[in-house]
């Protein structure tokens, strides 16, 4: 713990760094050319894609589901340990798919040029990025939970250290980089202009703070519901990994890409976990 600071604080400047970290993929959007062929953007994508989805699957366990089961035990829980873990991953992978059934879809050729062949087909593509945008931004929910809920933790059980809010703190932000990107991209693609895109993109990760804070909160005041709201976050985060990610990158030629992308982001956030914790 940082000494000296309220938990919920520490939680507030946790997710801050993740909102910071996706602001900084989004405006990566001005370093790649306009003029970049779509083939080497769908690389790109793919891979950024595949990459964030191996470190939301290593996340959801080892940072997430593991500490939830030991919690559960250390509550009192006994020989029924998996059942908050279990009560809470449904009840996010639910929230999530709720989400994206009920978000309405808006009309982006307001904002596209009339009589323009590519804009045409821009907004024939848009529903499937407005998803992915949507599907990136409500997942975001519960990443910034997450990590509020882990500053929020820390000292109250065995299981809940400052090193392991940290770490996962460290490794949303990894994944958020291009998750970011992942928005902006698209977004121009569609007709946005890089400034419109960024700030888009930007956007998608401004609720972890908002989500981080109610996190810590309600850990601090309500304990034992500690693995519930541990494994919403990683219930949450596999539904969209297994809903959205996969889908979306196993149609592109590049699928091979994702799959190495989602192997080294798997790496990446167990090594910070486990190497690190």
């Amino acid at each position: 713990m940082i000494e000296g600071l309220h938990p919920v604080l520490q939680g507030l400047i946790g997710t801050l760094f993740t909102w910071f970290v996706t602001a900084l993929g989004s405006a990566f959007v001005f370093v790649f050319p306009e003029n970049m062929s779509n083939e080497t953007e769908d690389k790109i994508l793919t891979t950024s894609l595949g990459f964030a989805g191996g470190v939301m699957l290593a996340a959801s366990y080892w940072s997430l589901l593991a500490p939830a089961i030991e919690l559960s035990e250390e509550l009192g829980y006994g020989e029924l340990k998996w059942l908050p873990p279990t009560i809470g991953f449904l009840v996010g992978a639910t929230f999530v798919h709720l989400a994206d059934a009920f978000l309405p879809t808006p009309d982006i050729t307001s904002v596209l040029k009339k009589n323009d062949d590519a804009n045409k087909t821009s907004a024939r593509t848009w529903r499937r990025v407005f998803l992915l945008v949507i599907a990136i931004t409500v997942h975001n929910i519960p990443e910034g939970l997450a990590v509020g809920v882990g500053f929020g933790a820390v000292g109250s059980t065995e299981s809940a250290t400052f090193a392991r809010a940290k770490h996962l703190a460290i490794g949303i932000g990894i994944q958020n980089f291009p998750e970011g990107l992942a928005v902006s991209l698209p977004l121009r693609r569609c007709g946005f202009s890089n400034w419109d895109s960024f700030v888009w993109g930007q956007l998608s990760g401004m609720v972890e703070p908002v989500a981080g804070v109610l996190g810590a909160y309600l850990v601090w005041h309500m304990q034992s519901l500690l693995p519930y709201f541990l494994s919403f976050a990683a219930g949450a985060m596999i539904y969209v990994v297994v809903d959205d990610i996969v889908p979306e990158t196993s149609h592109s030629k590049h699928a091979k890409m994702a799959s190495i992308g989602c192997m080294v982001g798997l790496v990446v956030m167990m090594s910070l976990d486990v190497g690190l914790g």
